[in-house]
C-alpha cells in the first residue's frame, strides 16, 4: 500500500503484550476489570458532582472534566488491546494507529493542563481564601478548561502530522501494546530530527512547565502553612490537597518513568509495565483516590450508595 511521503505499510503489530502470552486469559480479564472499573467509577464521580448542588464549585468542575478525560483516555488504548487479545490478534491498520496516537497525546496533555488547573484552584483556596470566590469566578474556570483543551488538540495535531510525513519501509512491529510516538520513530526509515526536536519543544510546554507550576503552587501553598503552624491548619490543606497531590504523583510519576527512563533492553518489558499502569492503572485510581480521602466525595458516596442499593 503505497503513500506519498508517508508510508509503505498498511498495518502495525503490537507486540508489547507477547510476554505474557501463558496467561493471556488472566490478563484479559484483569484488563477488561480495570477498564470497566475505570469507565464506571468516573462515571459515579461526574454523575455525583452533577446531582449534589454542594459540589458545584471549580475544584469539583475540574474534577469532572478530568474524570471524563480519565474515561477517554483509558478508551484510546484499552478497548483494541482487548479486541486483539480476544482476536488472538496483533495488528493496527496504519489509520488506526495515526488516529490512536493522536487521542492518546491529546488526552494525555489534556490531564496535565487539568492538573495544573486543579493546582491552581488549591493555590488560591489556601493562600487567598477571601478572595476565593472573587479568582476563581465562573469564567475563569471555563476559561482555563478551554485553553487547556486547545493547547492540547494543537499539540497533538503538530506531532501527528509530522509523523504522517514521515516513512516506513520493511519492519512495522513496534514493541507496545498501543501506537506510541516514540516507538514509531524508531521505526520508520526517515529522518526524525525535526520529531525529535518538536517532542523537546512541545514537551516544555505541556509538561514541563505544568509541572513546574503545579510545584510552585504547592511550595506557596507549604509557605502558607508554616507561617501559622497549627494542626487545624495542616489536617485542613491536607484534606484539601491529598487527593490531587496522589494523583499527580501518579501521573507524573508514570510519565517520567515512561519517558525520562526508558528501557535499554531489547525486551522493553519495564516499558510496557509501566506503559500499562499510565493507561489503565491511573485512571482507574483516581476515582478511589477522591472518594476516599475527600471528604464530601466520600460523604455523597455513601448517601449515592445507601440510595441505590
Amino acid at each position: 500500500m503505497e503513500r506519498d511521503n508517508q508510508s509503505s505499510v498498511s498495518e502495525f503489530l503490537l507486540l508489547g503484550l507477547r510476554m505474557w502470552k501463558e496467561k493471556q486469559g488472566i490478563y484479559y480479564t484483569l484488563f477488561l476489570g480495570m477498564y470497566l472499573t475505570t469507565v464506571l467509577g468516573n462515571l459515579l464521580i461526574i454523575l455525583l458532582i452533577r446531582l449534589d448542588s454542594r459540589l458545584h464549585t471549580p475544584m469539583y468542575f475540574f474534577l469532572s472534566h478530568l474524570a471524563f478525560t480519565d474515561i477517554s483516555f483509558s478508551s484510546v488504548t484499552a478497548p483494541k488491546l482487548l479486541l486483539n487479545m480476544q482476536t488472538q490478534s496483533q495488528s493496527i491498520s496504519y489509520a488506526g494507529c495515526i488516529s490512536q496516537l493522536y487521542f492518546f497525546l491529546f488526552l494525555g496533555d489534556l490531564d496535565s493542563f487539568l492538573l495544573t488547573s486543579m493546582a491552581y484552584d488549591r493555590y488560591v483556596a489556601i493562600c487567598h481564601p477571601l478572595h476565593y470566590t472573587t479568582i476563581m469566578s465562573q469564567n475563569l474556570c471555563f476559561l482555563l478548561v478551554i485553553v487547556s483543551w486547545v493547547l492540547s488538540c494543537a499539540s497533538a495535531l503538530l506531532h501527528t502530522l509530522l509523523l504522517t510525513r514521515l516513512s516506513f519501509h520493511g519492519d512495522n512491529t513496534l514493541p507496545h501494546f498501543f501506537c506510541d510516538l516514540s516507538a514509531l520513530l524508531k521505526l520508520s526509515s526517515s529522518d526524525t530530527t525535526v520529531n525529535e526536536l518538536v517532542i523537546i519543544t512541545v514537551g516544555v510546554v505541556v509538561i514541563t512547565l505544568p509541572f513546574i507550576c503545579i510545584l510552585v503552587s504547592y511550595g506557596c501553598i507549604g509557605a502558607t502553612i508554616l507561617r501559622v503552624p497549627s494542626t487545624k491548619g495542616i489536617c485542613k490543606a491536607l484534606s484539601t490537597c491529598g487527593s490531587h497531590l496522589s494523583v499527580v504523583s501518579l501521573y507524573y510519576g508514570a510519565i517520567i518513568g515512561l519517558y525520562f527512563f526508558p528501557s535499554s533492553n531489547n525486551s522493553n518489558d519495564k516499558d510496557v509495565i509501566v506503559a500499562v499502569l499510565y493507561t489503565l492503572a491511573t485512571p482507574m485510581l483516581n476515582p478511589f483516590i477522591y472518594s476516599l480521602r475527600n471528604q464530601d466525595m466520600k460523604g455523597i458516596t455513601k448517601i449515592f450508595l445507601l440510595v441505590v442499593l
